[in-house]
Formats: C-alpha cells, structure tokens, sequence
C-alpha cells in the first residue's frame, strides 16, 4: 500500500446490504484480495448479529478475508489480541450506532493508532452513520433535527478521529431534517466545509483533497469562507441563526468536490461509467 492511495469512503447511513448493494461493492472492489475488519464499537447491544449482516453481504460481493472487530470497553482497545486482529489489514469499516462510542472506547489507544497507521499506509477507511460522523476532527454529536439552528440550542459536537480535516460531517441528512443544524456548524467553526450525506450515498475521499459521490441520494457541502455576517456571537441565546452568503452545493452520483478549492466539478464521462450503478426505483 502506498500513502498517496489512502482513501475514505464515508456513508450517510442506510446502506443497501441485500441484493445489488452498490456502495458496499465499491468497498469491496477497493479492498480486493486484502483484508476488511468490521468493528461493531458503535452498536450499545447485539453487535454480534450486525456484523453477521456485513458479513453476508461483504463475502456476497467477493470480500474474501473479512474480520470483525469488537470492543465493549477501553480496556479492550488496549489488549493485544484485539491489535492483532488490524494486523496485514487493508481497510477497516465501522458501522453505524452511537458515535460518542466509538470516540470514546478507542480515542487515544493503540486500536486507533494501528487504524491512522493503515490509513497512512495507504488503507481504505470506511464509516456509515455514526461511523460517517467520526471520521472528521470534530464531529456532529446530537442536536438541531427538524428546524432552524438556535443559538445556544442543542447542537453539540466533539473532538472525532481526526481523519479528515478541514470538515465537518453529517449524515441521514435529508431524511433527518439536518440542514439546520449542519449551517449552525459551520456558523461556529467557518473555516470548516460542512458535508451532509444522505442515506443510500457516500463521498469517496482521495487523499484529503477531492471525493465524488455515489449512490441514490445527494452530498449537500455548506461554505461558510465568504459569510459576511451573522449574530451568532452577540445575539442572546435562543436566538434564530441569522446568516449571510453562506453558500450550498448540492451533487449527486457523478459530480465531484475539489476540497482544496472548493469547487464542485462533474466527473469525465469515462470515469463516470465506472462507478457503481445503483437501483434508484427501490430507493425512492
């Protein structure tokens, strides 16, 4: 593996794990011959049978060496059986659950540091819902479904995996209502792209400085770079957001984003043909 080829493929949760399952393919077709772990650390209870799923449909779409990776405590993110299991591993995939569990259970422990040396080395990172949300430096943790940003109100984030920089993560957008509470993050933290992903799509990111899209749904990036006011540091709290020349991109399969530039682009044609087709009719 080469560090110029690390990759991250980031989901917006919901998954297609049955039948055609085009994201899930893509992750496979990147790992290969190599080695996937799938760790379960998000799921509060039965992670067993979550990774049971995954395991079906990884091996169905030609993942030949496929590991599970669970841990239930911080002690375990430090025992060397656990280590071994990220050992000669060419991409790890974390599932979806409870964020703040992940962050918690593996921040700062050999786990997550053998995981940022695969990555380094040029392995594949994946992560769907709260998986999608970790990897960035600071994560959406909970707050601000289903209506207009409140100063004050209940978004709350975190420090994340520190995977990416420079961005700022959200997931089930649309299906949730989180374009409110994702413009609210960029409004404290405007040197940061916010990307909202929808269920059924994800970004993937090539070396920290572009990704494109696929699946069925749309990626939503919010720039604050160029807002030239808002009252997010004098009004009183519970006060509505109030925000100028905030800009959104909206794109779907085939588009891409420079994240260097910021700048969305279309994909050449040729490219285009090679991503992964998607059954747009059982989605919508």
């Amino acid at each position: 593996m080469d560090k110029s080829d690390r990759t991250l493929i980031i989901i917006g949760g919901k998954e297609d794990r049955s039948a055609d399952k085009p994201i899930l393919r893509e992750v496979a077709r990147r790992i290969g011959s190599g080695k996937l772990v799938v760790s379960t650390v998000a799921i509060p209870s039965d992670p067993d049978s979550l990774f049971e799923e995954y395991e079906k449909a990884f091996r169905a779409a030609g993942v030949k060496h496929l590991y599970n990776l669970e841990i239930k405590t911080r002690e375990d993110a430090t025992r060397e059986n656990k280590i071994r299991i990220l050992d000669d591993a060419t991409g790890v995939f974390f599932t979806g659950g409870d964020q703040m569990k992940i962050t918690s259970q593996i921040g700062n422990t050999p786990i997550l540091e053998r995981i940022r040396e695969i990555y380094d080395q040029g392995g594949v990172i994946c992560g769907t819902s709260a998986g999608a949300s970790v990897m960035c430096e600071t994560m959406l943790v909970s707050g601000g479904n289903e209506e207009s940003h409140v100063i004050g109100g209940s978004l709350r984030m975190a420090p994340g995996l520190g995977l990416i920089s420079g961005v700022i993560i959200d997931q089930h957008f649309m299906e949730r209502g989180r374009v409110g509470r994702l413009i609210g993050a960029v409004a404290q933290n405007p040197k940061n792209l916010g990307i909202g992903i929808d269920e059924q799509t994800a970004i993937i990111v090539e070396r920290e400085s572009w990704f494109y899209v696929i699946g069925s749904g749309a990626v939503y990036v919010i720039d604050g770079s160029e807002v030239t006011d808002s009252n997010i540091a004098e009004e009183p709290m519970n006060k509505t957001l109030s925000i100028y020349d905030v800009k959104m991109h909206m794109l779907s399969q085939g588009d891409r984003f420079d994240l260097r530039e910021r700048r969305p682009s279309r994909m050449t044609s040729r490219a285009a043909e090679k991503l992964p087709s998607s059954d747009y009719a059982d989605v919508h």
